[in-house]
């Protein structure tokens, strides 16, 4: 929908931006250009999907030796460039991973705005289960939910109102027109029709190997709202109504009133949340290591509001909007 968008670039996941984050003392400091090769060269290796972004590879190592030393000023060049490829003077991208990375986003990309779709979480449930890559179980799912959720009830109090923005899967697929507008209030775009008819870009925005998002190349549907009755398992009902029903009834979703979960499933569960706990612990402590040792600036450097917020001298631009992070 965002991609529909005559302004806004969206390509498809990259997975490249939080794995560069983390490797930034691998690559050392982004202001000696030799590093920004070594950056650039990985990004448009065989383990990332740069490759779906369409964008020349040689060009894209060019422009980022070429540009700002700052590690977010490398990654920003590779979407940036996606968005040259439609003409367009902002960009996107997406994970559901962002809203538990949010802190890291901002200090790769200042002038930042996210957006958090949030969808029921039996439906999340249903759709994670059947998806080829997602190698956990409905456990770890019902738990990845209730981080999202509780991630983007932290971001709500602390973000700024012109930062962090919310709209429900269901309230956007029964009226996207709606939605879509205050959507664009939020980003200061104007609201374009043609947003309501994304399947008319899905060929460019969502690659044909990706099969489960084939809902994408059709109408906007709400055939999958309320699906969770009929794909998951009575057990898997009970348990997620016990641990994500406070979450979901804040959401405005209603229970069915599904019995209580056995004692070993709500065991099982708890000990999932513990596990995953200890590991984002883990990472929270290297993180904050690394971040006493930084090897170089981490922040981009591309856009007005990128480089007001570092201080420096305002550079020509074509955009009269600063290039966000959505």
């Amino acid at each position: 929908m965002l991609h529909s968008h005559s302004r806004i670039a969206v390509p498809p996941e990259t997975r490249f931006v939080g794995s560069a984050y983390n490797k930034r003392r691998t690559f050392g400091d982004m202001r000696l250009a030799s590093r920004r090769l070594a950056l650039a060269e990985w990004m448009t290796g065989e383990r990332t999907k740069f490759r779906e972004l369409g964008v020349d590879k040689d060009e894209f190592i060019r422009q980022a030796v070429d540009g700002p030393g700052s590690l977010g000023s490398v990654i920003g060049t590779a979407f940036k460039m996606y968005a040259d490829r439609f003409g367009k003077a902002r960009w996107g991208d997406k994970r559901p991973s962002y809203v538990k990375q949010v802190d890291i986003l901002v200090r790769l990309f200042p002038d930042a705005q996210f957006v958090h779709l949030i969808r029921d979480g039996r439906d999340c449930v249903s759709s994670l289960k059947e998806m080829p890559w997602f190698t956990h179980d409905s456990f770890h799912a019902m738990s990845i939910w209730a981080e999202a959720i509780d991630a983007g009830r932290r971001l709500r109090k602390i973000m700024p109102e012109d930062s962090y923005y919310e709209l429900r899967y269901e309230d956007l697929t029964d009226d996207p027109a709606t939605e879509l507008k205050k959507l664009c209030y939020f980003l200061e775009e104007d609201f374009e029709p043609a947003m309501c008819s994304p399947h008319e870009v899905a060929s460019v925005a969502v690659p044909v190997h990706k099969v489960w998002h084939s809902n994408t190349h059709g109408e906007v549907t709400k055939a999958r709202v309320g699906s969770w009755a009929n794909r998951l398992d009575a057990w898997e009902i009970r348990l997620a109504e016990q641990v994500l029903g406070e979450r979901l009834e804040d959401l405005g979703y209603e229970l069915s009133g599904a019995p209580k979960p056995a004692k070993e499933h709500l065991l099982t569960f708890q000990k999932t949340v513990q596990k995953r706990r200890r590991a984002r612990l883990r990472k929270h402590m290297r993180d904050r290591f690394i971040r006493l040792r930084e090897p170089g600036p981490v922040a981009a450097l591309l856009t007005s509001g990128q480089r007001a917020v570092a201080g420096l001298p305002q550079q020509r631009i074509e955009s009269e909007l600063p290039q966000r992070v959505m």
